[in-house]
Parts: C-alpha cells; sequence; structure tokens
C-alpha cells in the first residue's frame, strides 16, 4: 500500500528485490505507475488519497474512506500472507487495525514521524505493526525506547539518485547546454503544492535569469503530474522540463530551489547546494505550529541537527527571501559550508541497500501461515 509518488517508488524496489528470490509472488493493493509497472494488482491508485494539509483532505474523505473499505475487503477475500504498508501513516494506521483483526502480519516502512508530533502514537504503532522499518538513523532508538519492533534499513534514497558526477555529466544527458549555468527548480509532487509554489517560483527563476546571463531553468515534472500542468505553472520563463529524473535535474544545477519534503535529501545526496521552502493553508500551518516541536522542517537539516541549507516557511517565502538565500549558495564561503554539511549528512546514513533489506523483512512472512480473524 503506497499512497503517493515516493512510496510508490520505495515500494516498486522491494517488490523487484521479492521477485529477485522469489518467482512465485502476486502482489495486490495500492500504487502508482512504478508500482503497477512491477505487476501490482491496482485496487486503487496512489493518486485517490495524495493529498497534503488539514483544509485540503476533508474533501476527500469521503472518497478515502472508500478506498480503505475496499482494501480491506480485498485483503479478507485474498489472504496475503503479509501486508506491506508504505509512509501515509494516517491512512495506513486505520488500515493496519483493520489487518490486525484479520491476522495478518504488518511490515510498515517508513516510519510516521512521532518524534516530531503525536508521539503518543508511537504505543498504537507498536501494538498495530509487527516490524517498522525506518530511514532515519535516529528513529530506531527513539521508537524501540516506545515498545516498537522498530529497525533501521537506510534511506530508499540512497538507492535511487545516481553516483556522484560534475554538473557537465549531467547536463549532457538532459541534453542541456554543458557551458551555461543550471538553475533546478523542484516544485513538488502534488498538485496542491505546485499550486502553493510554483507561482513564487517562476518569479524567483526569472529574477535568476536576470542576475545569470545565459541561465537554464530545469523543472523536473513528478511521476502522475501532467506536464502541461508544469508548463503553465512556468510559462514565460522559458524553462526545460524534465519527465522524472529529479535527482539528475538536480545533479545538473549550480544551485537548486526545493520545495520540502524527499526531494530534499535526493538534492542533498547529489551535493548541489539548494534552497528549500514550503506553504500550506493557513489552518494546516496554524495546527502544525501549535503540535510539532522540532527545530528543522528540512530532512537534510535534521539530519544534521544545525542549519546545513536555507530554510524558509508559510510567510518567510518571498521572491526577494528565496532570491537572497540562492544568490549565496552560488559561490563563497556559504556553498563551501553547504557541500561540507551535505558531505557530513550523507555519512551519515550508511550504506545502500534499503529496499533488499525491507524485502528480506518481508520474506520472513511469507512461510509463516496466516491466522483467522
Amino acid at each position: 500500500m503506497a499512497g503517493e509518488a515516493s512510496g510508490d517508488g520505495h515500494g516498486a524496489d522491494v517488490v523487484r528485490a521479492l521477485k529477485r528470490s522469489r518467482s512465485d509472488l502476486a502482489f495486490f493493493g495500492m500504487g502508482g505507475p512504478k508500482l503497477s509497472a512491477e505487476g501490482l494488482e491496482l485496487i486503487h491508485g496512489s493518486h485517490e488519497i495524495s493529498v497534503m494539509g488539514i483544509a485540503e483532505v476533508l474533501p476527500k474523505i469521503p472518497r478515502i474512506l472508500k478506498v480503505l473499505g475496499d482494501l480491506e475487503r480485498a485483503a479478507k477475500e485474498r489472504r496475503p500472507s503479509v501486508a506491506l504498508l508504505i509512509d501515509v501513516p494516517d491512512f495506513n494506521l486505520r488500515l493496519a487495525a483493520r489487518l490486525k483483526a484479520l491476522g495478518i502480519p504488518v511490515v510498515y516502512f517508513v516510519a510516521p514521524m512521532v518524534w516530531a508530533w503525536r508521539e503518543g502514537r508511537a504505543r498504537r504503532i507498536g501494538a498495530l505493526v509487527d516490524e517498522l522499518c525506518c530511514i532515519l538513523p535516529f528513529e530506531e532508538p527513539f521508537l524501540r525506547e516506545r515498545g516498537v519492533n522498530a529497525i533501521y534499513v537506510g534511506s530508499p534514497v540512497l538507492d535511487q539518485v545516481p553516483g556522484a558526477a560534475e554538473p557537465v555529466h549531467f547536463r549532457r544527458a538532459l541534453g542541456l547546454d554543458p557551458a551555461r549555468p543550471v538553475l533546478a527548480v523542484l516544485p513538488g509532487s502534488r498538485r496542491s503544492e505546485i499550486a502553493r509554489l510554483a507561482p513564487l517560483m517562476r518569479e524567483v527563476a526569472q529574477a535568476q535569469r536576470d542576475a545569470h546571463p545565459g541561465l537554464q531553468v530545469v523543472v523536473p515534472v513528478a511521476p502522475g503530474l501532467p506536464k502541461e500542468l508544469l508548463q503553465g505553472a512556468f510559462a514565460g520563463v522559458e524553462a526545460t522540463l524534465i519527465d522524472g529524473r529529479a535527482p539528475e535535474v538536480v545533479g545538473s544545477a549550480d544551485v537548486a530551489l526545493v520545495a520540502s519534503g524527499t526531494a530534499t535529501l535526493e538534492a542533498g545526496l547529489m551535493r548541489r547546494p539548494f534552497v528549500t521552502i514550503y506553504r500550506v493553508s493557513p489552518l494546516t500551518y496554524a495546527v502544525g505550529k501549535a503540535l510539532v516541536r522540532i527545530p528543522y522542517f528540512c530532512l537534510v537539516n535534521l539530519l544534521a541537527q544545525r542549519r546545513v541549507v536555507p530554510e524558509l516557511l508559510q510567510g518567510d517565502v518571498t521572491v526577494p527571501r528565496v532570491v537572497a538565500e540562492l544568490e549565496k549558495l552560488w559561490a563563497g564561503p556559504e556553498r563551501e559550508a553547504c557541500l561540507v554539511g551535505l558531505d557530513q549528512v550523507r555519512a551519515s546514513l550508511g550504506p545502500p541497500g534499503a529496499a533488499a533489506r525491507v524485502a528480506e523483512r518481508v520474506r520472513s512472512y511469507l512461510t509463516k501461515e496466516v491466522a483467522g480473524p
């Protein structure tokens, strides 16, 4: 069960690893194009529940409840040996409770951020989830102290980004001019993110083009988003749109502007300085500000436990502020300090191979008999 684009990619990697050792497996549930390509029989598509924020989710509640019920019925009829639930905790913990009642083991991949807010959910997770596969190194001890059978499997992003190379290598691979500078702009993978961030990102990109003659603005189009949506959002700045390949787009860049999320870690692992920004609805922000207790919202800064890259949130996300932070990263001491911090974050994550480790945990349940309801 994967409910958004990054989970679709993580799930596809695990399925691929499982199929390498077992040719007799069948998969069904929810996913996107990557899981579907690996043979997942789709009961529903990830796009049906992909939404961010309290105000945004309210109109989708009836649809989300229908999807939840359909997945429960499919599990009851087919009696899978094990369920792999990926991220989206508000949905997946409800599904986990229903699967638990059916006696179906649950392996959960990408831990809910109980270290950031709603710490009380840890006890519920411990009761509903047989194994929790964490992707951030500090999560395992935090969750084990609270009774969760948690294990750090490594970051899946390590397996999904290409090897280190100079920007000219990626520019040639993407059909860009290798001699001209590049600004990578990553507006997110959800329509709501595009709506909130793309207009400002377009203005920032235009200001950067004015300041850096010959600048190429490159925008990756996340899987599941129509290219026309981004063409309209970045009209007027002559942006080059690339289908997917976000890490390579960042690799081609001198600097990047990135919507907060998994993409920030991808950008960090590509070793390119970037500024991260985010906006949500006023209601979501007000609730989040009251509940969330973390010093940073960018994954790179959280892992480093210090400000490695500039991050701007909500009212601080203005064109002058973003442009000022980007300018500091083109050259000079702030760029060099950022690169040193990104190297330290990379070292903290350990070796690649997260999907293979998750597949091993899933595989351990495939020979076990599933109990009745």
